[in-house]
């Protein structure tokens, strides 16, 4: 982690806040992805967030990661090298989100580099590569590798063709969120502020 005092007031709640989120369970699963899609030379972090963090921090985990989801010499991330150099490390974590947000991750799915590099916030390092992983199963690729079951499933688009005399029947049709017209009435009330009468 990057050299910063303890963080005290709120700036500490909103920590504890962000802390709590981080599930260790999706850290064993998106840890048994990466060894399954990557291979065994990656290594394997001891269980933790801050061991989850310094495996990852230098990005070469990740980019390995985002090019073993593509034919062997077509993946994003030309150049993998390990270095201790931090804006070496931060260039290639950066260079993994570009690749994922073309391979299909949403903007507003993915982490930024401070999220990782310095550990603020391992809980959205852990929702983008849950993304990723469940985005590589619903491509249905033959670069995948591991357990579907890991990832939610991604929806799938559903597209219907309705016919002009479907489309007409349903326009005539009051929803049930419109009210009803059946059942209760105003037969008999009388106007607003009308004493009642009573025979």
């Amino acid at each position: 982690m990057a050299n910063r005092g303890p963080a005290y007031g709120l700036s500490r709640e909103v920590q504890q806040k962000i802390d709590r989120q981080y599930d260790p369970e999706l850290e064993h699963i998106l840890i048994q992805w990466i060894v399954a899609q990557c291979g065994p030379e990656v290594g394997q972090p001891e269980p933790g967030k801050d061991e989850f963090q310094k495996w990852l921090k230098d990005g070469t985990v990740l980019c390995k990661l985002i090019n073993s989801l593509y034919a062997k010499g077509q993946g994003p991330v030309a150049k993998i090298q390990a270095s201790t150099m931090a804006f070496k490390q931060m260039e290639q974590i950066s260079q993994f989100l570009q690749a994922a947000e073309r391979y299909g991750i949403l903007a507003t799915d993915i982490f930024q580099t401070v999220d990782l590099w310095e550990g603020k916030n391992m809980a959205c390092v852990q929702r983008t590569l849950m993304n990723l992983g469940g985005l590589a199963v619903a491509k249905g690729t033959e670069y995948f590798a591991g357990d579907p079951n890991w990832f939610p499933k991604k929806s799938q688009e559903n597209r219907r063709a309705f016919s002009d005399d479907k489309l007409k029947e349903g326009q005539s049709v009051i929803g049930l969120q419109m009210g009803t017209n059946r059942g209760a009435s105003q037969a008999g009330m009388t106007g607003y502020g009308m004493p009642r009468q009573i025979l």
